[in-house]
């Protein structure tokens, strides 16, 4: 069964008389190449485990099942359960999980649902819990491979910026730490069905093991300064218990304007401002 194609789609949702979901983001994918150059961006193999958010009619589902050693797909709307069962009832390499992915013990499922060793999340989010969910999957302290997602465009670009990019952020900064991420390739929206109003691109984030002593003081720094994006370091940095006084001592140290903005602090900038302000 070729559930990408739209005759297929449509066949499933006559059937079991299923209509799309606004308040779940569902957007299906309808192009064959896309679906098999996310499973190649994902590397699995069946020495592989997949945790997938969101399978919807199991379009990408079947693709990683052929590949992978086993898939786990997270799934919040309970009527997708008996069409999962009808699509991929030929493979025992799939379990579903009805949750939500915020809410699910993500540790806990990996403990108990897989053998493998090597486990990867491959997913296409729905936009409106992009960055909860991405929040969660690097926050959790999984023993995670690596994350390859499809957002929106402009979401992905974000997560990729660095310090000399319009789109640097928070959320760059958060992902930068945790992971090593590119945009793998752009999506046109015109291979979903139903269309989005925008255009996507897929993600592939490359976990880091390593973790910073000070990542408590670091974090509240990248975040009180690009809050204030639109104000200089000096001021953007001291709340939430960040002295002005030590803040001056570590920029002069560092030899860092104290008129400079966040967005052109690179990580290993805030890195440093954290130890030296920890260390003072």
């Amino acid at each position: 069964m070729d559930l990408y194609k739209l005759s297929v789609i449509k066949e499933i949702c006559d059937k079991f008389g299923f209509s799309f979901s606004k308040n779940f983001g569902q957007n299906f994918l309808t192009d064959r190449n896309i679906l098999e150059k996310i499973v190649e961006v994902s590397a699995v193999d069946k020495e592989y485990g997949v945790i997938e958010i969101g399978p919807g009619f199991g379009v990408l589902t079947k693709f990683l099942l052929e590949k992978a050693g086993k898939v786990v797909s997270i799934e919040i709307d309970t009527r997708l359960k008996e069409v999962l069962d009808y699509t991929l009832s030929e493979y025992d390499n799939f379990e579903f999980v009805q949750s939500d992915a915020l809410k699910i013990d993500l540790k806990k499922l990996i403990e108990e649902k897989f053998i493998q060793k090597k486990i990867v999340v491959v997913a296409n989010l729905p936009y409106y819990v992009t960055t909860p969910i991405i929040t969660k999957l690097l926050e959790s302290d999984l023993d995670l491979e690596s994350i390859t997602i499809m957002v929106q465009k402009e979401v992905a670009q974000r997560l990729v910026a660095d310090e000399n990019s319009k789109d640097n952020s928070s959320i760059s900064m958060f992902v930068k730490y945790y992971a090593d991420a590119n945009i793998a390739f752009n999506v046109s929206r015109n291979v979903f069905v139903p269309a989005p109003n925008v255009d996507s691109a897929v993600v592939n984030m490359k976990l880091k093991k390593e973790r910073f002593e000070y990542e408590k003081t670091m974090f509240k720094l990248i975040k009180n300064g690009f809050e204030n994006r639109r104000k200089t370091i000096l001021n953007s940095f001291c709340k939430s218990g960040i002295e002005k006084e030590k803040i001056i001592k570590v920029l002069e140290n560092l030899n860092i304007d104290t008129r400079t903005r966040a967005e052109k602090l690179s990580l290993e900038d805030f890195k440093n401002i954290a130890r030296e302000y920890e260390n003072l």
